[in-house]
């Protein structure tokens, strides 16, 4: 269970790299979204679209906000929490493994049947050649995304934080801290990571002539007319083949981000909608929703990323057994 250490910190640095190249357009964006809540809310005292201030801001900024800098490193509230996780995760871990017994028990106990459990899971879409070299990274990234899913639904993370007033509410505009999938810098680094992964892979497996063989598959169609046609038509499919497996990152990336952006959105709406007496009890079937939510999310992007791995490689499992 080391791996859970490593592959945390690994994600963590990369997100931490895609956060500094991003810092000045989160700052950016933070200035235009402060720019313009003060307009509303000088529209507001005016008597002029008060209520459509109050409406339109309740929710999560859409960008992470600034907290402080180390040098030329801008740690952002949602990198504060991803750290958090990070090191739930790794005490956890050492933890568990630090005195290994014959017959587990405790935190031992539950490592080893979570990681059995996920281990069988991903076995049945791997095969067994593959998930050997792979299951580190699917069983860590299905464990951390969901940690920090359910870590992000404590009460505070995203509505606790610097605001103003508009019409008697205050608005948070500066939370202190935020989801970290609710980052879109975190869950691109977990998807530009595996796309590398998944490169290495397929090229360790099938080499680099069995992964153009995979994708354009242009062998065994016959001669004549016809097996010439389906030569032309297993190339535009390659092609568009090539341009499914460039996107996979991105829509990895943007589907985590959405759902975990819109899940803390409704929460935050819903509260303010049944007020501060009442919004804890509205908001409660939402916020059972959402933990339903951060475990389908993180199996649907380990899910994906290993039937994206497998189906690249099947070629290698047929012919290893």
């Amino acid at each position: 269970m080391r791996f859970l250490s490593y592959w945390t910190l690994i994600c963590l640095l990369i997100g931490l790299s895609l956060g500094e190249l991003s810092a000045a357009d989160t700052q950016q964006a933070v200035a235009e979204i402060a720019s313009g809540e003060e307009m509303h809310a000088m529209e507001g005292a005016d008597g002029h679209g008060g209520a459509h201030a109050e409406g339109e801001h309740h929710g999560l900024p859409p960008a992470a906000v600034p907290i402080f800098q180390l040098g030329p490193i801008v740690v952002t509230n949602s990198m504060v929490v991803s750290f958090a996780v990070a090191l739930i995760l790794i005490i956890g871990a050492q933890l568990a493994t630090r005195s290994v017994q014959a017959v587990p028990s405790g935190l031992q106990n539950f490592f080893e049947l979570l990681v059995e459990g996920l281990y069988q899971f991903f076995e049945e879409i791997l095969g067994k050649h593959l998930v050997k070299q792979t299951f580190w990274f699917f069983a860590t990234v299905f464990i951390y995304i969901l940690t920090a899913n359910w870590f992000g639904l404590i009460p505070g993370l995203g509505t606790i934080g610097y605001g103003h007033s508009v019409d008697g509410h205050f608005v948070v505009t500066e939370p202190l801290l935020r989801g970290v999938n609710a980052d879109l810098n975190m869950t691109a680094a977990m998807a530009l990571f595996f796309f590398v992964l998944w490169t290495y892979w397929s090229l360790k497996n099938v080499g680099a002539g069995g992964m153009v063989g995979h994708i354009f598959n242009v062998k065994g169609h016959g001669g004549g007319f016809l097996g010439i046609f389906l030569v032309f038509v297993f190339l535009f499919v390659g092609v568009v083949e090539i341009v499914s497996i460039c996107i996979r990152p991105v829509a990895l990336m943007f589907r985590l981000y959405g759902n975990v952006f819109a899940g803390e959105n409704i929460l935050e709406t819903v509260m303010h909608m049944g007020g501060w007496f009442f919004g804890w009890l509205l908001v409660l079937p939402f916020y059972l929703l959402e933990l339903l939510v951060g475990a389908v999310q993180a199996l649907v992007f380990a899910l994906l990323t290993a039937v994206f791995t497998a189906l690249m490689c099947e070629h290698h499992e047929d012919e290893a057994h």
